[in-house]
């Protein structure tokens, strides 16, 4: 009788794993392929070899570019160089990617950028803020941008218990923002347990100087952040849950979800459009050919736009997609002045004038 509960319980215990698997495999679209759909006028930027995972654009034109993200278990192709912060300037003909120069005091040999975003104060300083990864810890770094100089000040490092797993920010404030957590635990083992088990324990934190809070939970996997152009609504992508999340802000900083728009694709980062208001997101269409790299076999890349997200039946068009062979693990896509900027977790990135 103990061993045919033995075996009974073993059986359980398989099936329930083989369920898990399965589901897994069917969260990354481990079997999905994509069509290309090609940009006339593209071309890579130079000196931008492994990755970069999020882009944020001034109404200037100067773009920011967090670039050498690692993180456990991922490719990179330049697995011993720190990561930074580039920026080009889209107002000129030929654009170049420039490196930043950082204010003496920060750890540059551990800087690990992962989402970026920026912050224009009433007197037009501007803020940048960096999710980083150093020692694969979670940080979020806030610079002062210095045009004059090219450089970024460094002001503050913040560190909570609520931001545990920070993926990616939105800033609302010289030192206040939104931020998402992809998972709900720090430790690696307990993030691919997390993930497995599909526990959606992922969330999205506020913070301020005064207050730390949860304002929304529930995700499988929170990742991009961004808001409207109006300020009224924020929009959290659900990676592997192919979901992008349009949530109502209140005067407390609470947020409540007004809708979901369901994808066929794992959404990374957001980015809006200035002249429309239309989301462009980075996506990748087989996120088991992301995680699992084979350069025989790479990932592919895709990019969206949304149109009239909160209506009821928003506009969903392809943008860009490719099979791997000129860019790998679309993460982000911005545009400004027709000029789009398409950046990738740990690969090249992709210069388009439309």
């Amino acid at each position: 009788m103990g061993r045919l509960v033995a075996l009974s319980l073993l059986g359980i215990a398989l099936a329930l794993l083989g369920e898990r698997l399965l589901a897994l495999r069917n969260r990354l679209k481990a079997s999905r392929e994509v069509e290309s759909v090609d940009l006339p006028n593209c071309h890579l930027i130079k000196g931008i070899e492994a990755g970069a995972d999020d882009i944020d654009i001034l109404p200037n034109g100067l773009a920011f570019l967090s670039v050498g993200l690692k993180c456990p278990g991922l490719h990179s192709f330049s697995p011993d160089k720190p990561g930074g912060i580039l920026m080009m300037d889209l107002k000129k003909e030929n654009p170049r990617a420039l490196e930043l120069r950082i204010s003496r005091g920060f750890n540059l040999a551990s800087f690990n950028p992962h989402g970026i975003s920026t912050f224009i104060d009433n007197d037009d300083t501007v803020y940048l803020f960096v999710v980083n990864h150093p020692e694969f810890k979670n940080t979020v770094e806030i610079f002062k941008f210095e045009e004059e100089e090219n450089s970024l000040l460094h002001l503050k490092t913040i560190k909570h218990e609520l931001l545990p797993s920070v993926n990616d920010i939105i800033a609302v404030g010289p030192a206040h923002f939104y931020a998402t957590n992809d998972h709900y635990f720090s430790d690696p083992f307990l993030k691919y347990l997390e993930t497995y088990l599909n526990l959606h324990w992922a969330n999205v934190v506020y913070y301020s100087p005064n207050e730390v809070k949860v304002v929304a939970e529930g995700f499988d996997a929170a990742n991009g952040i961004n808001i409207s152009p109006d300020k009224k609504y924020i929009y959290v992508a659900d990676i592997l849950a192919h979901e992008i999340h349009v949530l109502e802000r209140h005067p407390n900083m609470n947020l409540t979800q007004l809708k979901v728009l369901k994808l066929d694709t794992l959404v990374d980062n957001l980015s809006i459009d200035p002249s429309s208001g239309d989301i462009l997101v980075g996506c990748h269409p087989n996120g088991q050919k992301l995680f699992i790299y084979d350069p025989n076999n790479p990932p592919s890349s895709e990019v969206l736009r949304i149109q009239n997200i909160l209506s009821e039946k928003p506009t969903v068009t392809t943008v860009y997609a490719n099979n791997g062979s000129v860019l790998q693990g679309s993460s982000v896509a911005s545009v400004y002045d027709r000029k789009l900027l398409i950046g990738t977790l740990y690969h090249r990135a992709l210069y388009c004038e439309l």
